[in-house]
């Protein structure tokens, strides 16, 4: 027997103006108005920017300012430096790379919803009909389900800051997302034209982040279709989806073999090493660590997804809970397989998770939803004054203490009044105290009511702290600063320079100090910059790296790294 039983006042659906407004509320905030922040930010945006300003061979072999990154795929980078090629005149290159991570959200979200919305319209899916009638309409009820998967999507805690950022991992979980909706319709319509979507997107992963994820996926979506014996399903994604899931990687492998044949067989080979690196025996340490950050990760859908499979558990074969579970099981199994302990692995669980938290909506109790409502408002609403508290002080200097402490996490930092990001952000928390009064006082009984606080609290503190904290952010996390000065010790952009620094230093030295990196034969530089702890008070053995007799003429490191630094040498006699 099916566990759902509704009237069709629950499905009464979500304003698509609330729902506009909360992906623009969600997105826009982060991108706009800040640099390159360190590590995969910077690095990402590096080989954009390198693409879009250099040759074919930058094209097909990412690297940062000539330092060759031949372990990445392409795609990603190739989609934000087309961004920064179209709109980096009118917007700045960084502000244009992240064009590229707006549409990656869009494809995420539209996947989700579409795909919980044909999910969630099958007849194995439908409530139980009621004595007197009135049961919702399937398209009401899937289209309701869909606004829940959505707001859960926004509410996912570990997506905020990766959604935000221009890396590879925000195209990888919008393929994900898609090629979920893609196997929906190949299992519901079993048409050509849906199996050959899902052949690209598989292909299209491969050339974002590597091979690995697209074999689970397809491993997963092979099992399904046994299990649910379905033949025809089978022969497409056999016979359809896998050739076309290999043109893609193909094409980009015959093109650096012809156009860089030099480079091709260095680049490949590192390549597919590195995918393969990546697998290792399950370990403890992995399963600890995915239990110990999924935990907050992935909150809120993981009680309303472990919940959905426990609810459905008679009928584990329907498609709205195997066809996820097809997705989130291999996935699982990669992220416990990894040699590698990194949030971002997590990433590609979320659109499964997303959509299967949504058909554990309907079931859940009454009592256990109201436990996640108020847990949601305590806990986010005392964030959300932490948050105004902590801008206060750094504004006025009251509470001295917190104002204390946050100029010594930016020691050197000035604040300044933004009327534009005041107001942003005094409206949404009046969205937020309006949005609590609708939800205690009227006690709504729609399936959406259950994330909708969760969702909305998470985006007001995504809010506040990308409106009030952004330029305190901004200067703790940005080399710009560091750039300038190295720039200004340099006689001219001309001048190269040979250098030990990581891969986001060199993309942000590069793009806002002008600084021209020696490349990798050997070039003769008469300028080198190296990177060290503040600890190490001897350069001496760094460098003997480097023929010549060197000298300072710089020393200097972000005000906020207390670790980091960083020497500019100039050559005796050059």
């Amino acid at each position: 027997m099916k566990p759902v039983r509704l009237p069709a006042a629950a499905t009464n659906l979500l304003p698509r103006w609330g729902l506009l407004a909360l992906a623009l509320l969600y997105i826009l905030p982060g991108l706009i108005g800040r640099d390159p922040w360190k590590n995969e930010d910077a690095t990402s945006f590096g080989i954009m920017w390198t693409m879009a300003h250099g040759t074919l061979l930058d094209w097909l072999t990412p690297n940062v300012a000539g330092l060759a990154l031949p372990a990445e795929s392409p795609l990603a980078y190739w989609f934000g430096a087309i961004c920064i090629k179209l709109f980096g005149w009118l917007l700045g290159d960084p502000l244009a790379a992240r064009v590229s991570t707006i549409g990656c959200f869009l494809v995420a979200s539209l996947s989700i919803w579409y795909a919980t919305y044909l999910l969630g319209r099958r007849s194995g899916a439908q409530p139980l009909k009621l004595a007197f009638g009135g049961q919702p309409e399937p398209k009401d009820f899937g289209r309701t389900l869909a606004d829940g998967a959505f707001l859960i999507y926004l509410g996912f805690l570990g997506l905020l800051l990766h959604s935000h950022e221009t890396s590879p991992k925000t195209l990888q979980i919008a393929l994900v997302a898609y090629a979920i909706y893609a196997s929906v319709r190949v299992f519901d319509q079993l048409k050509l034209r849906h199996a050959c979507r899902l052949g690209l997107a598989l292909g299209l992963l491969v050339l974002t982040y590597g091979w690995l994820l697209p074999v689970g996926i397809l491993i997963g979506l092979l099992a399904l279709a046994l299990l649910r014996q379905e033949m025809v399903p089978l022969r497409l994604i056999l016979l359809v989806s896998l050739p076309l899931a290999i043109l893609p990687v193909l094409a980009w492998v015959i093109a650096l073999r012809t156009l860089l044949p030099d480079e091709a067989a260095d680049q490949v080979g590192i390549w597919m090493s590195w995918n393969i690196y990546q697998l290792n025996w399950p370990t403890l340490n992995a399963l600890k660590f995915f239990l110990k950050y999924g935990v907050w990760f992935a909150w809120p859908a993981w009680p309303f997804a472990g919940w959905a499979i426990y609810a459905w558990r008679r009928q584990p074969r329907s498609l709205h809970i195997a066809l996820p579970l097809a997705f989130f099981i291999p996935l699982t199994l990669l992220v416990l397989l990894n040699v590698h302990s990194e949030e971002g692995m997590l990433l590609p669980l979320l659109p499964a998770l997303a959509i299967l938290a949504a058909f554990g909506l309907p079931t859940m109790k009454r009592g256990a939803i109201n436990a996640v409502d108020w847990f949601s408002v305590m806990t986010l609403t005392t964030s959300a004054a932490f948050i105004w508290v902590g801008w206060i002080a750094k504004e006025t200097g009251w509470p001295a203490q917190i104002a204390r402490n946050a100029y010594k996490l930016a020691p050197g930092f000035k604040p300044g009044f933004e009327a534009i990001s005041l107001i942003i952000a005094a409206l949404t928390t009046i969205g937020w105290i309006m949005l609590v009064h609708w939800r205690i006082s009227r006690r709504p009984s729609v399936l959406w009511r259950a994330v909708v606080l969760s969702s909305g609290g998470v985006i007001l503190c995504w809010v506040l702290l990308m409106t009030l904290w952004l330029p305190w952010a901004n200067y703790g996390k940005s080399y710009a600063g560091v750039a300038r000065q190295i720039e200004a010790k340099l006689p001219s952009a001309s001048e190269c320079v040979q250098s030990n620094v990581g891969t986001a230093q060199r993309a942000s030295f590069a793009y806002f100090g002008n600084v021209r990196f020696a490349d990798e034969r050997g070039q003769r530089c008469d300028y080198l910059l190296l990177q060290d702890d503040i600890s190490n008070e001897d350069a001496a053995p760094m460098l003997r790296q480097y023929p010549g007799s060197w000298r300072v003429i710089w020393e200097g490191r972000r005000p906020s790294d207390r670790d980091e630094r960083f020497r500019l040498y100039r050559r005796n006699g050059g």
